[in-house]
């Protein structure tokens, strides 16, 4: 939520609908939605750790190899490969717990459902869980990906000799 790189927004659909309602002097409804987005998002991403060190463990020569030559993103891209689809099934349920708490989900879905029947909301973003989750896993890996590209750039910051020989050698 603090992050503006992956604070999740309403869907671009429902921007207009957030404006309408803060001229009504309900903001704090739309507030209120996007914060709980946010925080199903924060309690759902914890649970990526097991599987991107289960990624790791499991990673083939093949894989290493496509690390090692596949450019900036590679590790990434590996990531995402491995783990995105696994994650999207660990985050959902967290995702929807949380919210479901609040009422203005349900509220959402059903808006959206409206304004995807009328072809302005489309696809996941007509379901608040998959959306979040969906921007959930972009955060994720944007996240990683900052991170690769630090790591790239000035592989001795990041404190490792192993990094620094494996990514220093690609230089």
């Amino acid at each position: 939520m603090n992050n503006p790189k992956v604070k999740i927004p309403l869907p671009p659909a429902l921007d207009e609908l957030a404006k309408g309602m803060r001229l009504m002097g309900r903001g704090k409804d739309a507030d209120e939605l996007v914060a709980t987005m946010n925080q199903a998002a924060e309690q759902a991403v914890p649970e990526a750790r097991e599987l991107m060190v289960n990624a790791v463990r499991t990673m083939s020569i093949e894989d290493a190899k496509k690390i090692l030559t596949g450019g900036d993103d590679s590790v990434t891209q590996f990531f995402r490969n491995k783990t995105a689809a696994p994650l999207a099934v660990k985050f959902l349920p967290i995702v929807k717990r949380a919210t479901d708490r609040v009422g203005l989900a349900q509220k959402y879905d059903q808006f959206a459902g409206q304004g995807a029947r009328l072809g302005l909301v489309k696809g996941d973003a007509a379901n608040i869980e998959q959306y979040v989750t969906d921007k959930a896993l972009d955060g994720l890996y944007l996240m990683i990906g900052e991170e690769e590209h630090a790591i790239r750039q000035d592989p001795a910051a990041a404190g490792s000799a192993i990094v620094s020989k494996v990514f220093g050698a690609l230089r």
